[in-house]
């Protein structure tokens, strides 16, 4: 028996969870494994936080799957996890469409291939009228890029006053509501350009274990704790 909520605390789950999926490379080096098969690895992982998402009540996953600064890697673990994109969208997009999950994507096409691409708008399209959970997949995506980019969007549509409500519009994916609870995997405390602007009042989650080892329990215990707290948005708890 794993992890469960009690029915108290799914009255409080968390509408949209974000995750930054770290140390899928430092998992396969301890292994003595390239780095490649951390990523490998850790794809696997995605389909099991999924379905506990789901299972759990959760209406939005949204997953830092490649960053902007993801470049600067080597040649080689750059082009394995293109590699790797191109595979699972292709292979999961029918299973994910029969599980009700929608598939959004997230981020820059500027230098994306035009296959990656291709494929994003293809499992969209495939995905469209699903509604029980929608999984928001990171590709490309830095938070500073996202606000610049908005900002340029609000200019050249010629915005003069820009308040928050107008500019949420000009945002990758206006619609997405905030994410509630922000979980990093790997050790590390930072958000790493993750939502920057979609983040203000995000409640953060560390786990030291590594992606790949981070099962449907750990994801459990992650809720659980956000659905301890007390969240105020920067008032004074009465």
């Amino acid at each position: 028996m794993g992890l469960s909520l009690s029915e108290d605390m799914m009255d409080r789950v968390p509408s949209h969870v974000g995750i930054i999926m770290d140390g899928n490379g430092r998992w396969a080096q301890e292994r003595g494994l390239p780095r490649i098969m951390g990523h490998h690895a850790g794809v696997k992982k995605v389909e099991v936080a999924v379905r506990a998402a789901k299972d759990l009540g959760i209406r939005y996953l949204s997953l830092y799957a490649f960053s902007s600064e993801n470049w600067k890697r080597g040649r080689g673990e750059v082009g394995g996890l293109m590699g790797l994109f191109r595979y699972y969208i292709k292979m999961k997009v029918r299973q994910l469409r029969e599980e009700g999950g929608r598939l959004l994507f997230a981020g820059s096409a500027d230098g994306l291939p035009d296959d990656v691409r291709e494929i994003m708008a293809y499992g969209e399209q495939e995905t469209r009228h699903c509604s029980d959970i929608t999984l928001v997949v990171c590709l490309n995506y830095g938070g500073r890029r996202e606000i610049l980019d908005a900002v340029g969007k609000a200019v050249r549509d010629g915005v003069q006053d820009l308040d928050e409500e107008t500019f949420r519009r000009f945002l990758y994916l206006p619609d997405l509501p905030d994410p509630d609870l922000i979980i990093r995997t790997g050790g590390e405390m930072r958000i790493s350009n993750f939502w920057l602007f979609q983040c203000a009042y995000s409640e953060l989650y560390f786990s030291p274990k590594y992606w790949p080892d981070f099962d449907r329990d750990d994801l459990v215990e992650a809720v659980m704790d956000y659905v301890r707290r007390d969240r105020r948005y920067g008032g004074v708890k009465v």
